[in-house]
């Protein structure tokens, strides 16, 4: 008989605070009764790494391990070596000191943020109080991304998507996306302020928690230009457990396992 359990795999920080608003956001995911959930992470986090969740998950007699991870591109490395290490994949694409993990049940790996219209409504909900006039302004959407090639590309991909769903949301002239790694922001700014002078640059950050980057590494290298920004990330926000949620949703559909209706029918109707 298959019993499943849910484990969250996010990057793990030293500010508790970060910490605190990813297992918020894990505790308030509603999945069918009796389906263990446990938020677990890369690094730092003492006792919560990615092997303790495993272990206390197969502890409690999961065989099928349903792993969420909550990050925000397919272009970041750390999905890459995850996978590998969890038996996804055979082999990284770049070399890692992870090594494989210590597992019995079935893993059932699922994707990260990438481009959802999920995390495309909070980031709106989250930018929204910049914006005066749509139709004058151009939204710069920010993420980590990579500087290998395939892993950049990757980032573009999703940046790219989510910054014509924000176009959708709130009717904005232009939009456009750059990443830290490499650095494309000031040749975004300095575009935008050579063809377009008399609109407004929004920028946007896209990741899952408020810190270092979206507080000192983004306004750093803003300086000298004129935009808006208050630098929101998509914690805290009701709609990521709904999000974790509609990415376990299709394991609680198979006949194996013991649905909970209540919970399905929930669940907000997101349409791609």
């Amino acid at each position: 008989m298959v019993t499943y359990g849910v484990l969250v795999i996010s990057h793990g920080s030293r500010s508790e605070h970060w910490v605190r608003l990813v297992d918020e956001a894990v505790n308030a995911v509603q999945v069918p009764t009796g389906i263990p959930v446990f938020s677990s992470f890369l690094e730092i986090v003492e006792g919560r790494l990615i092997q303790d969740g495993i272990t206390h998950l197969e502890s409690l007699g999961v065989t099928d391990i349903i792993v969420v991870p909550l990050f925000i591109s397919s272009g970041s490395t750390h999905i890459d070596e995850i996978s590998y290490a969890l038996g996804v994949k055979p082999e990284p694409i770049l070399p890692t000191d992870m090594t494989p993990f210590a597992i019995r049940a079935v893993i059932h790996f699922t994707g990260p943020i990438d481009d959802d219209p999920v995390i495309a409504q909070i980031l709106y909900e989250k930018m929204k109080p910049l914006s005066a006039a749509p139709s004058q302004e151009i939204v710069l959407l920010v993420g980590h991304g990579s500087i290998e090639r395939n892993f950049h590309l990757l980032w573009r991909r999703g940046l790219e998507k989510l910054a014509s769903r924000l176009k959708e949301c709130g009717g904005f002239d232009e939009v456009d996306v750059a990443m830290l790694l490499p650095n494309q922001i000031p040749a975004k700014m300095d575009r935008w302020r050579k063809l377009k002078p008399d609109h407004t640059v929004l920028v946007v950050p896209l990741f899952l928690s408020e810190g270092y980057f979206t507080n000192e590494v983004i306004p750093e290298r803003l300086q000298g230009y004129t935009y808006q920004y208050n630098g929101r990330s998509l914690l805290p926000h009701p709609l990521l457990p709904r999000w974790i949620e509609q990415q376990t949703a299709p394991f609680w559909k198979r006949k194996d396992c013991n649905i909970c209706e209540r919970v399905i029918k929930e669940w907000p109707n997101v349409q791609d």
